[in-house]
């Protein structure tokens, strides 16, 4: 907006309002005085244009995104904290009951005993918001002294902690809400309802998938994969928990609700490569991984067809691949990949082998 609002344009209007009779050239006394007053109204100018932008929500970000959307009713999830399957064991290596509060630690992260499962198994929350509760599984330490316990163990993910929501997705669900017509219980509403959710990335409806007055929403998470099943069980509680169509969720009279991940689809990929000179298989592997996988990211509930010669261009764009032969993509040659519209793409097995 005020790009051409620079140092040079500025500094040279205020020395086109002196006399052409007073020495103007630069290090004379009146361009010295003046270059620093054009130096600090040219950086004016600059944050003028960068608060300009923070006003509309195309080109906002973090707290000012927030707010030039608010009245949409949107707002930004937040940090969710990651919950655990904890088992507890006595002297004898008997499943040993602990106190509901307990506190225990494992790395750097603290656990909080929130409910009990059966006997000797319990829930546990990571009192750290956030992924990071996803990452570590083993023995815990009890904060405070538990009569008769001999030994914790940390054993498997229930509901995955997520990070606070980023720009990008914020400002998506944003957009679907102002330019979808979602109103009076249409699939865009129930898209809307589900993303609302957090550990939710995606979702889509199927409307009148068993007859009249049923429908179906199928969730992908974050990372474009089916998501936890806490997180599909947190969804359906939030739209239809009864599932009789009396309208106990956010879901109208009406219409019975069934909740459910994307079914995953691996994509599997052989291929045989000439590499450059210095290169290595493992590299390569790697890379091939990455570009799959994005590829496969942008597809999820946008497109349906995995396309073999985008996978051929991932390959090849690796600079150390100098050819290849022998491409497959789930078992097939030179042939595009159909999956249903409430399926996901994902990455599964890479083989590849050195020329």
């Amino acid at each position: 907006m005020y790009e051409s609002q620079t140092f040079e344009q500025i500094l040279q209007r205020m020395l086109d309002r002196i006399p052409d009779t007073i020495d103007k050239r630069e290090g004379s006394i009146i361009y010295d005085a003046m270059a620093p007053a054009a130096v600090e109204l040219a950086q004016m100018y600059v944050e003028l244009d960068i608060n300009a932008n923070l006003r509309f929500p195309d080109s906002a970000s973090g707290d000012y995104l927030d707010r030039s959307i608010a009245w949409s009713g949107i707002q930004r999830k937040q940090a969710t904290k990651a919950r655990l399957s904890g088992l507890f064991w006595d002297k004898a290596n008997q499943p040993l009951d602990v106190p509901i509060g307990g506190r225990y630690s494992l790395s750097d992260l603290n656990y909080k005993v929130i409910e009990k499962i059966q006997k000797g198994n319990f829930i546990l929350e990571c009192e750290t918001a956030g992924s990071i509760g996803n990452s570590f599984f083993g023995q815990l330490l009890p904060l405070d002294y538990i009569t008769g316990l001999v030994r914790a163990e940390l054993t498997e993910l229930i509901l995955p902690g997520e990070e606070i929501e980023n720009d990008e997705s914020l400002y998506e669900r944003y957009q679907d809400k102002i330019t979808k017509p979602i109103t009076s219980g249409n699939r865009y509403q129930y898209e809307l309802w589900a993303r609302e959710v957090s550990g939710v990335g995606k979702a889509r409806a199927f409307p009148l998938w068993q007859g009249p007055g049923t429908v179906r929403v199928a969730l992908l998470d974050n990372n474009m994969r089916r998501p936890a099943d806490a997180v599909i069980q947190e969804v359906q509680q939030y739209i239809d928990p009864s599932q009789d169509g009396k309208g106990e969720g956010v879901a109208p009279i009406g219409p019975v609700v069934t909740v459910e991940g994307a079914n995953e689809i691996a994509i599997n990929i052989s291929v045989d490569v000439t590499l450059a000179e210095g290169a290595n298989v493992e590299s390569v592997k790697e890379a091939i991984e990455t570009g799959v996988s994005d590829y496969l990211k942008s597809l999820a509930f946008n497109d349906t067809l995995v396309r073999y010669t985008r996978i051929a261009n991932v390959v090849l764009d690796i600079p150390r691949v100098i050819d290849y032969v022998n491409l497959k993509v789930s078992d097939l040659e030179g042939k595009n990949i159909q999956i249903n519209e409430d399926e996901v793409a994902v990455l599964g097995i890479v083989t590849v082998n050195k020329v």
